[in-house]
């Protein structure tokens, strides 16, 4: 009986142990994934392919203005070479639940002169589900340039 009494408190705490680092884990690994989907869309930048920015932008691709802006600015963004992440900041360090914030992204291809981009994105959490999409994505700011929140 006594081995119940005190078994029972320490399944209870590897229980809850497990949970919390799964979650944590899955909390934590959102930021590679952000920064994996927005590597996809500057590669597809980097090609001039409009219709594959949009499809990895839904929500920009539903609003008639957002995605008129994008046909025209990607054309604009056409660079030659392997595209390379410079620096990535990501929207959130952690979300456990539903967000949505700003990432900067600085990018170059080939030998080129570095792109920064803010990208707005929207995040859930290991208890939301865990999803990265992106909504939209800002024109070329200065080298410089900070997104606002």
């Amino acid at each position: 009986m006594r081995r119940v009494r005190v078994l029972i408190p320490v399944l209870f705490g590897v229980f809850v142990f497990l949970g919390l680092s799964v979650l944590l884990a899955r909390g934590l690994s959102g930021s590679g994934s952000e920064r994996s989907k927005v590597l996809e869309l500057v590669r597809a930048q980097a090609r001039g392919d409009v219709p594959g920015v949009l499809a990895r932008l839904p929500a920009c691709r539903r609003e008639p203005a957002c995605a008129q802006t994008t046909r025209e600015r990607v054309p604009k963004l056409r660079r030659p070479g392997r595209v390379q992440i410079l620096t990535y900041t990501p929207s959130t360090r952690l979300a456990l639940t539903r967000r949505t914030a700003t990432g900067r992204v600085a990018w170059r291809a080939g030998d080129g002169m570095p792109v920064v981009q803010c990208v707005r994105v929207r995040r859930d959490g290991p208890l939301t589900g865990g999803a990265v999409a992106l909504l939209s994505v800002s024109a070329p700011i200065d080298n410089e340039g900070g997104c606002a929140p």
